[in-house]
Protein backbone atom coordinates (compact mmCIF):
# COMPACT_ATOMS: atom_id res chain seq x y z
CA UNK A 1 0.00 0.00 0.00
CA UNK A 2 1.70 3.57 -0.69
CA UNK A 3 1.46 6.50 1.70
CA UNK A 4 -1.33 8.34 -0.36
CA UNK A 5 -3.41 5.19 0.01
CA UNK A 6 -2.23 4.92 3.75
CA UNK A 7 -3.31 8.26 4.61
CA UNK A 8 -6.50 8.58 2.78
CA UNK A 9 -7.63 5.27 4.55
CA UNK A 10 -6.98 6.84 8.02
CA UNK A 11 -8.66 10.19 6.84
CA UNK A 12 -11.65 7.84 5.99
CA UNK A 13 -11.55 6.49 9.30
CA UNK A 14 -11.25 9.89 10.70
CA UNK A 15 -14.32 11.37 9.15
CA UNK A 16 -16.27 8.17 9.82
CA UNK A 17 -14.99 8.60 13.62
CA UNK A 18 -15.92 12.24 13.70
CA UNK A 19 -19.58 11.54 12.07
CA UNK A 20 -20.42 9.10 14.41
CA UNK A 21 -19.80 11.81 17.32
CA UNK A 22 -22.31 14.08 15.66
CA UNK A 23 -19.63 16.44 15.24
CA UNK A 24 -18.97 18.86 12.67
CA UNK A 25 -15.38 19.98 10.89
CA UNK A 26 -15.96 23.25 12.97
CA UNK A 27 -16.70 21.66 16.17
CA UNK A 28 -13.87 19.26 16.03
CA UNK A 29 -11.42 22.36 15.14
CA UNK A 30 -12.19 23.96 18.29
CA UNK A 31 -11.75 20.73 20.62
CA UNK A 32 -8.22 20.25 19.18
CA UNK A 33 -7.79 24.09 18.49
CA UNK A 34 -7.01 24.63 15.03
CA UNK A 35 -8.87 25.67 12.04
CA UNK A 36 -11.82 24.05 10.47
CA UNK A 37 -9.56 23.93 7.46
CA UNK A 38 -7.32 21.99 9.19
CA UNK A 39 -9.40 19.19 9.79
CA UNK A 40 -10.70 19.74 6.12
CA UNK A 41 -7.57 19.12 4.59
CA UNK A 42 -6.55 16.26 7.29
CA UNK A 43 -9.79 14.22 5.92
CA UNK A 44 -9.16 15.35 2.34
CA UNK A 45 -5.51 13.99 2.58
CA UNK A 46 -3.92 17.17 1.61
CA UNK A 47 -2.07 17.69 5.53
CA UNK A 48 -0.39 15.09 7.36
CA UNK A 49 -0.60 16.33 10.82
CA UNK A 50 1.96 16.44 13.75
CA UNK A 51 1.57 13.46 15.84
CA UNK A 52 0.54 16.44 18.75
CA UNK A 53 -2.40 17.06 16.88
CA UNK A 54 -3.16 13.09 16.11
CA UNK A 55 -3.26 12.46 19.59
CA UNK A 56 -5.34 15.66 20.49
CA UNK A 57 -7.72 14.50 17.66
CA UNK A 58 -7.77 10.35 18.76
CA UNK A 59 -8.58 11.79 22.02
CA UNK A 60 -11.83 14.62 21.02
CA UNK A 61 -12.87 11.50 19.21
CA UNK A 62 -12.94 8.82 21.74
CA UNK A 63 -10.36 6.54 19.88
CA UNK A 64 -6.57 5.58 19.77
CA UNK A 65 -4.01 6.57 17.23
CA UNK A 66 -4.26 2.76 15.98
CA UNK A 67 -8.08 3.00 15.47
CA UNK A 68 -7.96 6.11 13.65
CA UNK A 69 -4.57 6.01 11.78
CA UNK A 70 -2.59 3.09 11.68
CA UNK A 71 -2.27 1.18 8.35
CA UNK A 72 -1.04 -2.44 7.91
CA UNK A 73 1.14 -2.32 4.75
CA UNK A 74 0.63 -4.85 2.41
CA UNK A 75 3.63 -7.46 1.68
Amino acid sequence: MTTTQSTRTGNVRMKAARVALGLTQAELAAQVKVSRQTISMIEAGAHNPTINLCVDICRALHTDLNSLFWEESER
